[in-house]
């Protein structure tokens, strides 16, 4: 099965799971950690995706962004999670800001809710997250194949930061 048609198939059981998911723990668990694993990363393997990742500095000293994806040894992609029945906002949080600007390795950054997911980077000013996200997709609703293609750049095996940079100027 391709990516596309392995993507449609999670949209499908997000479907039913969104209706049942009621907190941030549940989210992560039945369909972050899916959505992560379909991308090709080993969810299990602490190398590779960090749990709790404590990645703030300064004034919030010791707040843990929910993952950090490793790429080349680097905590390169931050994931913050908020419950399915959440409303992300159009803007990135604050507190997302934080462990972006706190992490200089850090290159991309996720907001979801295990439905829509928000892609940020620093487009505009080297290691200062960009407030708007460079690509939103709702895996759930109708989801285009121009956002497939997006995603698929996310997976491990096709992983290039400088790629996916230059496509969301």
């Amino acid at each position: 099965m391709d990516f596309a048609d392995q993507i449609r198939e999670f949209a499908a059981s997000l479907e039913t799971k969104k209706n049942l998911v009621t907190t941030e723990e549940g989210t992560k668990t039945a369909m972050v950690l899916p959505f992560l694993r379909l991308l090709g990363y080993d969810t299990t393997d602490p190398t590779e995706v960090i749990p709790e990742f404590n990645s703030a500095k300064g004034v919030k000293k010791g707040e843990k962004v929910d993952y950090a994806i490793v790429i080349n040894k680097e905590p390169t992609i931050l994931i913050e999670v908020k419950t399915a029945r959440s409303i992300l906002p159009s803007k990135c949080m604050e507190q997302l800001l934080r462990y972006f600007f706190g992490n200089a390795k850090s290159k991309f950054a996720i907001l979801t809710n295990g439905i829509q997911y928000q892609f940020f980077s620093d487009l505009e000013q080297k290691n200062v997250m960009d407030e708007i996200p460079f690509l939103t997709v709702d895996i759930v609703t109708a989801i285009r194949d121009t956002e497939i293609a997006e995603l698929r750049k996310f997976k491990k095996e096709y992983f290039d930061s400088e790629t996916i940079s230059k496509g969301a100027l």
